[in-house]
């Protein structure tokens, strides 16, 4: 079986698709079902263009999920080379957070997406996950962290994130959980 390669974007189809997403996951975060036709205008793009890169409003969100996800869970790697384990993981955490109470609205879009019958199936957190566990991992390699946790533990315990709400200060309650979170994660550690 042969796979059709994907031919690379010309440089000015790549940044009219990267300004559409770009427009896209400020008017979606403020307005989960803001028509496309003025997430098109707002771009700069005409209509041909738009729908050539997202065909329907499910392909535009599911996309704006992927890019940001992945923005997320790229951080891991970084901070685990710029901090030692411990403030890389508390350091992503509140990143995690940030993402999750600034990005409510898309949420709220991704929910609209995913949720009509026969509607595409609601995407996988699996870029976040792999980053929880690459941070889970370092953590427990150095002794900070109690032996076993998995991602998806962690996933469990840090998903009263998605119960806050972000028109409230949610800043300080996101920092309590947070801090109960990784007091639990150390308790038990080898090396306090």
């Amino acid at each position: 079986m042969q796979h059709k390669k994907e031919t690379p974007l010309r440089s000015d189809a790549q940044r009219n698709r990267e300004r559409i997403l770009s427009v896209a996951i400020s008017e979606l975060t403020q307005c989960p079902d803001a028509p496309l036709s003025a997430i098109a205008k707002k771009a700069g793009v005409g209509q041909g263009t738009f729908y050539r890169n997202f065909p329907n409003r499910e392909t535009l969100v599911l996309e704006i999920y992927h890019h940001e996800m992945q923005q997320v869970a790229d951080t891991a790697a970084h901070l685990l080379q710029e901090l030692p384990p411990p403030q890389a993981l508390r350091t992503w955490m509140d990143r995690l957070a940030e993402f999750a109470m600034t990005k409510a609205g898309l949420a709220d879009a991704i929910r609209l997406a995913t949720g009509a019958p026969g509607g595409p199936a609601k995407p996988s957190p699996a870029p976040v996950a792999d980053a929880a566990e690459l941070l889970l991992r370092a953590n427990e390699e150095a002794g900070t962290i109690r032996p076993g946790v998995s991602a998806d533990d962690f996933m469990l315990a840090i998903a009263g994130l998605w119960q806050l709400t972000p028109t409230e200060d949610w800043r300080p309650r996101a920092a309590r959980l947070l801090d109960l979170v990784v007091d639990g994660l150390r308790a038990g550690a080898p090396r306090p």
